[in-house]
C-alpha cells in the first residue's frame, strides 16, 4: 500500500526546480539542506554513499544503524528513513539517482535494480581496502559529474552502474558471511522484521506473521524476545508507529484520514494507540511538527 507520507525528490537537494532531478552528487563541498533531521520520510531516489569522517545515526524502518567512517550507506525509496544524529565533523561522498535515470533507454530493469529492491541491510561496515575502492569509484564519479560533455548523462549512468556492481559484490559477500554465522533464531527474527516492513500497515496479528514463517505465535514471540529483547507485538507496534509519525507530518491529511490509511477501527482507536506509544495525541503530535 502506498501512503502519502512526506516524500522528497532530488529537486529538494538541488534547491532549484530548473536543476536536473534524476541524479545528484553530494560531497564535502556541497551545501544542501536535504530532508530534515529527526523526521521520518521517504525519498523518490536511491543513494549510495561512504562515510569519510564523523558519525551518523540512521533509523531505516525497524533497524537503527550507527554510521562511522568506512561505512557504506545504501538507501532505497520504499524505506522510511530518519536521521536521528549527525556529528558536526561529518563528511561523506554520496550519489543519489532515480530508477528512471539508470534504466532509461533500456527495455527492462538492470540486474542491479533487482538487487536494490531486495536490500535488507542499509549500512555495511567495510574494511579499509574495501572502503578505499568504493571511495575511489565515488571520487571518479565526483570528477565527472560537473564536467560538460556531449555524452555526460551516459558517462554518469555507466559509472553508477559500475559502482552498483561493486556494491553488489560487497553486499553478497557480507550477506553470505552473516548467513553462515547467524543462529536459526537470528535468521527467524530477520525474516520476521522483513515481513513486518511489508505488511504491518494492514496486518497486526502475531498469527499472520507466524503463519508466514510456518511456526506458532508462541514460538515466534519467545524467539523474538530472546533474540531482540522485544516481543513480536512490540515490533509490529513500532512499525505502525513509525508509519503513523510519518503520515502525521502531512498537513493535508486529517487524523481521521490517517486512521483509515493505517486500518484502525476508528479515530479513537488510533488515538489511544498513539497516545499510549509516545504520550501525545495524534493531534498534538501533528501540531508540534
Amino acid at each position: 500500500m502506498t501512503t502519502p507520507i512526506p516524500t522528497y525528490s532530488l529537486r529538494y537537494f538541488s534547491g532549484s526546480v530548473d536543476a536536473p532531478a534524476d541524479v545528484f552528487f553530494l560531497d564535502e563541498h556541497t551545501h544542501t539542506d536535504g530532508p530534515p533531521l529527526y523526521t521520518p520520510y521517504r525519498g523518490t531516489y536511491y543513494k549510495i554513499g561512504i562515510c569519510l569522517r564523523g558519525t551518523l545515526e540512521l533509523k531505516a524502518n525497524l533497524e537503527t544503524y550507527t554510521i562511522d567512517p568506512n561505512c557504506l550507506m545504501l538507501i532505497t525509496p520504499h524505506v522510511i528513513k530518519e536521521w536521528t544524529a549527525m556529528s558536526e565533523d561529518h563528511d561523506s561522498l554520496s550519489v543519489f539517482f532515480t530508477r528512471e535515470f539508470i534504466t532509461s533507454h533500456t527495455t527492462v530493469p538492470t540486474d542491479s535494480f533487482h538487487f536494490l529492491e531486495n536490500i535488507t541491510r542499509h549500512v555495511l561496515p567495510l574494511s579499509d581496502a574495501e572502503a578505499a575502492a568504493i571511495t575511489s569509484s565515488l571520487r571518479f564519479l565526483q570528477q565527472k559529474f560537473p564536467t560538460p560533455h556531449p555524452y555526460r548523462e551516459q558517462v554518469i549512468r555507466s559509472l553508477i552502474n559500475s559502482l552498483l556492481y561493486e556494491v553488489i559484490a560487497l553486499y553478497e559477500q557480507q550477506h553470505a558471511v552473516l548467513q553462515s554465522t547467524q543462529t536459526r533464531s537470528q535468521q527467524l527474527a530477520s525474516a520476521f522484521k522483513n515481513l513486518v516492513n511489508m505488511h504491518s500497515v494492514v496486518e497486526r496479528s502475531v498469527k499472520f506473521y507466524a503463519d508466514r514463517l510456518c511456526i506458532t505465535p508462541k514460538h515466534l514471540t519467545e524467539t523474538l524476545k530472546e533474540t531482540t529483547g522485544k516481543t513480536a507485538s512490540a515490533w509490529i507496534e513500532q512499525a505502525v508507529l513509525l508509519e503513523a509519525k510519518a503520515l502525521l507530518q502531512n498537513q493535508q491529511l486529517s487524523v481521521a484520514q490517517i486512521s483509515d490509511l493505517l486500518h484502525f477501527a476508528d479515530q479513537s482507536a488510533f488515538s489511544r494507540f498513539f497516545r499510549k506509544s509516545i504520550g501525545l495525541s495524534p493531534t498534538a503530535y501533528k501540531q508540534a511538527g
